[in-house]
């Protein structure tokens, strides 16, 4: 489901009780990125903290302000700095709320995981992209991007190129969704809910869906991370199906559930807990207005992370095939999702 899409991960010399001081110069710059998205947000909140902290991240990397050193504070960013934000945001949901909008996703997901398969089968076929490939950017797409591509990966053992090609599309269209996800969704009039469904059902990665909820305003938030938690777990059956397809027989059970394992989102037990908490009434009213407020900066500070990650290198090398696969199966996703949508929900 993640994030820092174009970072490659090198063995590192440093020993372990050196990292987290590596991490601090990228994570610093990425707070940095994210209290001036956040400022520009007070004086333009149509656009909103996400939109300025990738804007500006994926500014300075392109202009060559990024450097090595700052790629481990950049994947805290990204990843846990985003898994606690969205913990702190189920502080302000119920258990009866996530089974009410989890309950009322379902026709929309199974639609859109449809659409995603089909639709990759379709423009692989007419753009020449087929076999792993087509197979790793249409799960990116249909689940939860490079999380589902590192566990669909385990399964396959697709080529680096591959892998990389793929991770590459999804990382260009993450930050094409928080961009225009939200102008569209005020341009056709949808209400907080119905957006945050659209979101959870049609943008890749989760900081992206978080990113291009909250751009769009607070309400879609919540309703947006329970729908794409749900979506998430998706990658269980996924791996399964491919298992059977790629495996030999003794073999399926050991290495679907390992590579659905090793990329599965386990913060969604924190998430849970934290509705739990929630449904308790253990924190007032203030408390969890001050942990949505952290989580939204927060946000801001994933974003930022993801956009001092951006490289264009790899995006150009992927070429121009893989990219128009992967906005074909985004296109047939988000429309697929928001014709169900128009169809159950009133």
């Amino acid at each position: 489901m993640e994030e820092t899409a174009v970072l490659t991960s090198t063995p590192s010399d440093t020993p372990t009780r050196a990292r987290p001081a590596a991490a601090i110069p990228g994570l610093a710059l990425a707070v940095a990125v994210g209290l001036v998205a956040t400022g520009l947000a007070t004086l333009a909140p149509t656009v909103g903290a996400p939109v300025f902290a990738i804007l500006i991240g994926a500014l300075l990397a392109l202009a060559g302000r990024t450097t090595p050193a700052l790629r481990p504070g950049l994947r805290v960013a990204s990843r846990p700095v985003l898994q606690l934000a969205v913990v702190f945001f189920g502080f302000g949901l119920s258990f009866a709320a996530v089974a009410s909008i989890g309950a009322s996703s379902l026709p929309v997901l199974v639609a859109s995981l449809l659409g995603a398969f089909l639709g990759a089968l379709l423009f692989g076929r007419l753009l020449g992209v087929g076999g792993d490939l087509r197979t790793l950017i249409s799960v990116g797409t249909a689940i939860c991007g490079a999380s589902a591509i590192a566990a669909t990966d385990g399964v396959l053992r697709a080529r680096e190129r591959d892998v990389s090609y793929a991770i590459a599309t999804i990382f260009t269209f993450n930050v094409a969704a928080v961009l225009l996800f939200p102008l569209l969704g005020h341009a056709l009039h949808l209400s907080s809910h119905t957006f945050g469904l659209w979101a959870g059902t049609a943008v890749n990665d989760v900081s992206s869906v978080v990113a291009a909820a909250t751009s769009f305003g607070h309400g879609a938030t919540s309703y947006a991370i329970v729908v794409k938690l749900a979506r998430t777990l998706a990658i269980i059956p996924i791996t399964l199906v491919l298992s059977l397809r790629r495996a030999r027989a003794a073999e399926v059970s050991t290495g679907s559930f390992r590579a659905a394992a090793s990329s599965f989102p386990w913060f969604i037990l924190a998430f849970v807990a934290a509705v739990g908490v929630s449904s308790l009434g253990l924190l007032g009213p203030s408390v969890t207005a001050a942990l949505g407020s952290l989580a939204t900066f927060m946000i801001a500070v994933a974003l930022a992370g993801i956009g001092l990650s951006t490289d264009l290198a790899a995006i150009r090398r992927a070429g121009i095939r893989p990219l128009a696969l992967g906005a074909g199966v985004w296109a047939v996703v988000a429309g697929v999702s928001l014709a169900v949508i128009s169809l159950t929900h009133h």
